[in-house]
C-alpha cells in the first residue's frame, strides 16, 4: 500500500478513536505525498481534513477552498466552515439539511454531526464577548435552544472547559462575562508557537525519511563501470600511441 493511502486510512482510524490531532496529521501527510494528478484522492482527503479541523475548533484557510480543481466539491464544506466560524446554528442546520446527500456520499455525515457542539461553543463565545450581562432566556433564543435549562447546562460546560470566561448567577438567571485579559500575558502564544514548530519539525523529519538513497550494490556497480570505462580509455590511448610509434619506425 502506498504511503499516501496508508496515511489516509490511518487518519480515518484515528478519527473514529476521537484522536483528532493525530487524524489531522495523517490527512496532511497523505495530501503531501499524493501525486498532483490524483485529484479524486486529494478531494476525499481534503474533505476529511476540513472536517477534522472544524472538530478541533479551527477554521481552515480560505486558500483550501479556492483550489480550482476542488472548488465545486468543497462548496458544501465552505458553507459548513462559515457556520462554525460565526457560530450560526441556523446556518449549520440548513447546510446539514441541504447537503445531507453529499455528506452521506462522502461518508462524513455522522462526523459532521459532531461539529454541532463546536457551533454552540463558537456562538456562546461571541455572545459572551458582546454582552457583559445576559439572561439564560436570551442565550436560549440566540442559540435556538428549546429550554433555558439547556442553555444553562451548555454555559456551565463551556465555563468548565475553558471555552468562555464567565460566571453564572443562578438567582438572577444570568451569565456575567469576565473582562477579557490580554492574551499575550497568557501561555497561549507560546503554546501556539510550540505547535507550529512541532509541525515544521515533523514535516522536515518526514521529508528526510522519504528521501531515496542509492543502495550500496548499485553504488558499487556504478563505480565498477566507471573504472572499466577509464581502463578502456587508457588502453585505447596506449594502442594509438604504439601505432604512431610503429609508423614512425617504418619511416
Amino acid at each position: 500500500i502506498n504511503a499516501e493511502y496508508m496515511g489516509y486510512h490511518l487518519g480515518r482510524i484515528k478519527l473514529v478513536q476521537l484522536a483528532y490531532n493525530e487524524a489531522h496529521d495523517c490527512f496532511q501527510q497523505a495530501l503531501r505525498k499524493s501525486p498532483d494528478k490524483a485529484i479524486g484522492f486529494k478531494t476525499i482527503v481534503t474533505k476529511m481534513s476540513v472536517v477534522v479541523q472544524l472538530l478541533l475548533g479551527e477554521i481552515p484557510p480560505r486558500s483550501t477552498f479556492r483550489q480550482p480543481e476542488l472548488r465545486n466539491a468543497l462548496a458544501p464544506y465552505l458553507q459548513l466552515a462559515s457556520a462554525v466560524r460565526f457560530g450560526q446554528l441556523n446556518l449549520f442546520n440548513k447546510v446539514l439539511t441541504d447537503f445531507s446527500s453529499v455528506f452521506k456520499a462522502d461518508s462524513t455525515f455522522t462526523i459532521v454531526h459532531r461539529i454541532h457542539q463546536n457551533v454552540l461553543k463558537t456562538g456562546l463565545r461571541r455572545i459572551t464577548h458582546a454582552y457583559k450581562h445576559i439572561s439564560m432566556a436570551d442565550i436560549c433564543g440566540k442559540l435556538q435552544l428549546d429550554y433555558p435549562e439547556d442553555a444553562e447546562y451548555i454555559v456551565a460546560k463551556a465555563i468548565r472547559d475553558g471555552v468562555i470566561d464567565a460566571t453564572i448567577d443562578h438567582e438572577a438567571g444570568t451569565v456575567v462575562s469576565t473582562e477579557i485579559a490580554d492574551v499575550y500575558s497568557t501561555p497561549e502564544p507560546a503554546s501556539a508557537f510550540h505547535r507550529r514548530i512541532q509541525h515544521l519539525t515533523d514535516t522536515h523529519n518526514q521529508a528526510i525519511m522519504a528521501m531515496r538513497y542509492m543502495p550500496d550494490e548499485e553504488e558499487q556497480v556504478k563505480s565498477d563501470e566507471l573504472a572499466r570505462q577509464k581502463r578502456k580509455d587508457t588502453e585505447k590511448a596506449l594502442q594509438e600511441a604504439l601505432k604512431e610509434e610503429d609508423d614512425d619506425m617504418d619511416l
